[in-house]
């Protein structure tokens, strides 16, 4: 779980709290703090001080929803008025909590989302060795884990959904990409050209020149 909370005392006994409770947590105390955290690591909740130093917690709400993560955001706040708490809920928070607030309620929030995501959790899928968890953002190929990036993460996703048929480049942008992405990018190629040597040999992403790529089942993409 990741809490941005730019009152220090405050974020520490909340930390210190949920871990009482056998919740871990890490801290971010401003913006760019709670950005470099969610770019390098995989949370199943954040919890986001509205206002924070550097990009707000709006922001960082924004930026969370335009990953399609689907990571569950509860937003803090002092500020109680019904249209504070609407504005929130447009950005993407799926819970709110007013401060000062009881510990005990938090956990009781965290909780009832944790069991939401778990129920809606998407399956992890498993094709030619490879191994995909959506939910965790995970990768293993062979039993080995993969490390990757969040963009080669979400190339990988789309041609496993995509069960070895073909996906084109430019469907590979559509999804994997913001639809602010140049169409004439060569992004997909350098992507692609990336994640296969990130997966190692034999290579597992075939190039069908014209077409696309898709994910070779008998090892040997070229």
């Amino acid at each position: 779980m990741l809490i941005v909370e730019d009152e220090p005392e405050m974020a520490d006994a909340v930390r210190d709290g949920l871990r009482l409770e056998a919740i871990a947590a890490d801290i971010a105390g401003d913006g760019d703090t709670a950005l470099e955290l969610l770019s390098i690591n995989s949370y199943d909740i954040a919890v986001l001080d509205r206002d924070i130093p550097g990009p707000s917690g709006d922001e960082i709400a924004k930026r969370i929803v335009a990953s399609g993560s689907g990571m569950p955001i509860l937003m803090l706040t002092a500020a109680d008025r019904l249209d504070d708490k609407a504005s929130g809920f447009e950005l993407g928070a799926d819970d709110y909590l007013t401060k000062p607030f009881a510990l005990q309620e938090l956990v009781l929030r965290l909780r009832a989302l944790y069991r939401r995501r778990a129920h809606n959790r998407p399956p992890v899928r498993e094709i030619a060795g490879l191994r995909v968890d959506p939910f965790r953002r995970e990768v293993y190929r062979n039993g080995r884990y993969v490390a990757l990036t969040r963009k080669q993460f979400a190339v990988l996703e789309v041609l496993v959904t995509a069960e070895g048929g073909i996906v084109s480049a430019e469907a590979l942008l559509a999804q994997a990409w913001d639809e602010n992405a140049d169409p004439f990018t060569n992004a997909v190629r350098i992507t692609v050209s990336a994640l296969r040597k990130r997966l190692g040999e034999p290579w597992i992403i075939a190039t069908v020149p014209g077409v696309g790529y898709r994910i070779d089942t008998g090892g040997e993409g070229g």
